[in-house]
C-alpha cells in the first residue's frame, strides 16, 4: 500500500522533537510494515460526538493518547482563560476503570495545572454521574471524564462537562474545538504544577450518596424495601464503588452483587460488551437472579451512566426491558409521585429525545406536563434545563439506557436510577403487583407502543465511508411506503426541514443539525435512521403501537407488534 502524500505530511509532524522517542519509534515501525494501520491511525483527527470524544487507544491524530489529549486539554485551558479572564479556575476530573484511564486523567490534570488551573482529581475511579455533581458541588468551570462508556476495551474516551454539570453543547463546543484546532502539539504544556492539583475522595461520595438517596427516593416502607430481592452488576466498571453504598443507606439490604464482575477491569474478561444494552451482558446476573429467586437486576455500563433493568414477567421468568420501557415506567411513576404530592402547576417538563418512544409524549399530556425533545444524547436534555430556568425539570430518559432523575446531575445517571427503580419495583410488590405488571397497565392506559434497535457495524476508513453513502441514499431515495403503509411525513434533521408528503409542505425544525432522518408512517410507525456518535455503527430505531383494550391481551397484542416490527425489517432489507 502506497503512503499518500497529505498522509505522510501528516505522520511526518509526529516525527520531530516534539513527540517522545517512544512514539517516533512506533510510527516508524508503521510506515515500514503497516502502512493500513498508519492510514488508520492518522487520515483524519478524532472528533467529538454525542457523548464527548472516543477512540482506539494508541499511536495517531485518530487514537487517544497523550499528545491528542493533551491538546484538547491545552485548547480547553485557553479557552476557558478567555472565557472567565477575572476568576480563579477549577476544573473536575475522573476517570474509570479501562486502561489508562488513571494515567491520562492525571496527564490531563497536569496540562490544566501548567495553565494555573485549579484541578480536583479523583484519586480512584469514579462513575461519570458523579463527576456531573462533583463539577456543580465544589463550584468548578469545567469537568472532565476519562471514559469510552460501553466501547470495546481498546477505547478510551474524553468527555467534557460546563459550569452547568452537563456535557458541551453549542456554542462552547464549536468554539473550543476551533481554540483546539488553531494550536500546535509544541503548544502543550505538559509540566505538571502539583501544588494546583488536589485530590478528592470519600468526601464527596457521601455528598452524592446523600443527594441520590434525597432525589431517588419515594416514601418506600422498610418492609416493602426488605421484601425486595436485587442482584446488582457493575460489568466491571465504576459504580460498584457507589451504587452498593447507596441501596444500603436507602434501607436496601437484599443485595447479591455477581462477584465475578465485581473487581474493575477493563479487559470486561467476562463479556463480550460491557454495555448493559447486550443481552449477553446480564447473563451471569440473571443466572445468579435464578439462584437467588430475585425480583430484579441492575446492570450498569463501565461508567455508571446507563442502566440495565430486567424483572420478572408474567411466567415469572426473568426478563431484560429495554431503555424505552425502564424509561416509560420511571417517567410514569416521577410523575405520579408529584401529581400526589400536588407538586404539578404547569410548569414542569419531562425530557426525551428524538429516537425514543413517542409514548413520552403521551405521558407528558396524559399529567399535562410539557416533554421537551431534543437530539440524541443526554446534553442535549441537560441544555433543556439550563435553557428554562423557569421550568421545573421532573426526569427523562433516552431509549439507550439513560434516565435521569431530577436535575441535581445532569447526565444520565445509573446511581439514582437504580435506586428509583428499586422503589417502583418494592411499591409495585408490596402492593401484590410488580415492575412488569405496572408497565402492562401503563401499556393498556396510554397505547402499547413497542421499540426496537437494529446496529450495523461498520469499522473504519471503508465502514465510515459506507455509512456515509447509506445516509446519502436515504436522502436521495426516501422510502415512500413500509410494510404497507404510506410514509406521511418525512424529517430530516440535516436539512432541518420536515415534509409532509401529502401537501407537500415543509415547516423548519428548530434543533441544531444533525444527521438523522425519521420517516412517519399512515398506521402510526416510525422508523429513524442515524450513525452513531460514539461507535463505527449505523442505527436504525423502530417503532409501532396499537391499542391493548385489556391487560389479557397483552402477550397477543406484543406478539403481533413484534411481528410487525419484523416485516418492517424485512420490508426495508434491513440486515445487520
Amino acid at each position: 500500500m502506497q503512503i499518500k502524500p497529505e498522509l505522510l505530511a501528516r505522520v511526518n509532524k509526529w516525527l520531530t522533537p516534539t513527540f517522545d522517542t517512544e512514539t517516533q519509534d512506533y510510527i516508524k515501525k508503521l510506515i515500514a510494515n503497516n502502512p493500513s494501520e498508519l492510514q488508520e491511525a492518522f487520515y483524519k483527527n478524532l472528533e467529538f460526538g454525542t457523548g464527548g470524544m472516543r477512540g482506539i487507544m494508541g499511536v495517531g491524530t485518530n487514537r487517544i493518547n497523550k499528545y491528542t489529549l493533551g491538546k484538547n486539554t491545552q485548547g480547553l485551558s485557553n479557552y476557558l482563560k478567555k472565557s472567565f479572564p477575572d476568576e480563579t479556575i477549577k476544573v473536575a476530573i475522573a476517570f474509570d476503570c479501562r486502561h489508562n484511564s488513571q494515567s491520562l486523567a492525571k496527564l490531563v490534570a497536569d496540562v490544566f495545572s501548567s495553565n494555573d488551573i485549579e484541578v480536583y482529581l479523583f484519586e480512584e475511579l469514579r462513575p461519570t454521574p458523579e463527576l456531573s455533581f462533583t463539577l456543580k458541588h465544589l463550584n468548578c468551570h469545567c469537568g472532565i471524564v476519562l471514559t469510552a462508556s460501553h466501547n470495546p476495551p481498546e477505547y478510551n474516551g474524553f468527555k467534557v462537562y460546563w459550569q452547568d454539570g452537563g456535557q458541551l453543547v453549542p456554542p462552547q463546543d464549536a468554539e473550543i474545538i476551533a481554540e483546539i484546532n488553531r494550536l500546535e502539539y509544541s503548544e502543550i504544556k505538559f509540566e505538571a504544577k502539583n501544588l494546583l492539583i488536589h485530590y478528592i475522595g470519600k468526601e464527596v461520595d457521601t455528598v452524592f450518596i446523600d443527594a441520590s438517596v434525597k432525589n431517588g427516593s419515594f416514601n418506600t416502607d422498610q418492609k416493602a424495601k426488605d421484601n425486595l430481592n436485587i442482584v446488582f452488576t457493575s460489568l466491571h466498571g465504576t459504580s460498584i464503588t457507589i451504587i452498593p453504598e447507596t441501596l444500603k443507606r436507602a434501607g436496601y439490604n437484599q443485595v447479591h452483587i455477581v462477584e465475578e464482575q465485581a473487581k474493575p477491569d477493563g479487559d470486561f474478561p467476562t463479556v463480550k460488551s460491557p454495555n448493559p444494552e447486550e443481552p449477553e451482558a446480564l447473563k451471569m446476573a440473571l443466572a445468579l437472579a435464578d439462584k437467588v429467586k430475585a425480583d430484579i437486576v441492575i446492570g450498569t455500563d463501565p461508567d455508571s451512566d446507563r442502566i440495565g433493568i430486567a424483572v420478572r414477567d408474567l411466567d415469572n421468568h426473568m426478563i431484560i426491558l429495554n431503555g424505552n420501557q425502564s424509561m416509560i415506567i420511571m417517567t410514569a411513576f416521577l410523575l405520579k409521585q408529584w401529581k400526589k404530592e400536588d407538586k404539578i402547576k404547569g410548569e414542569e417538563f419531562i425530557g426525551s429525545t428524538i429516537v425514543s418512544t413517542p409514548m413520552m409524549t403521551v405521558l407528558a399530556n396524559a399529567y399535562k406536563v410539557e416533554c421537551k425533545i431534543g437530539l440524541t444524547g443526554f446534553k442535549w436534555i441537560a441544555k433543556m434545563i439550563k435553557d428554562f430556568p423557569e421550568l421545573d425539570f421532573i426526569g427523562g430518559g433516552e431509549e439507550s439506557f439513560g434516565f435521569m432523575v431530577g436535575d441535581f446531575v445532569r447526565d444520565k445517571d445509573a446511581v439514582t436510577a437504580t435506586l428509583l427503580a428499586c422503589e417502583i419495583a418494592a411499591q409495585a410488590k408490596a402492593e401484590g403487583s410488580s415492575l412488569y405488571e405496572e408497565l402492562i397497565n401503563l401499556y393498556t392506559e396510554h397505547g402499547f407502543y413497542k421499540e426496537r434497535l437494529i446496529s450495523i457495524t461498520k469499522k473504519g476508513i471503508q465502514g465510515a465511508q459506507e455509512i456515509k453513502q447509506m445516509m446519502v441514499e436515504a436522502r436521495e431515495n426516501p422510502l415512500k411506503i413500509v410494510n404497507g403503509s404510506k410514509v406521511v411525513k418525512i424529517e430530516d434533521y440535516q436539512l432541518s426541514e420536515t415534509k409532509h408528503i401529502e401537501t407537500g409542505e415543509t415547516e423548519p425544525i428548530l434543533v441544531p443539525k444533525s444527521n438523522v432522518l425519521i420517516y412517519y408512517t399512515n398506521d402510526g410507525s416510525q422508523i429513524a435512521l442515524r450513525p452513531s456518535g460514539t461507535e463505527p455503527k449505523v442505527k436504525y430505531y423502530l417503532s409501532v403501537q396499537a391499542t391493548l383494550d385489556n391487560a389479557s391481551n397483552f402477550t397477543a397484542t406484543e406478539k403481533a407488534l413484534e411481528a410487525k416490527i419484523d416485516a418492517i425489517i424485512n420490508d426495508m432489507n434491513i440486515t445487520e
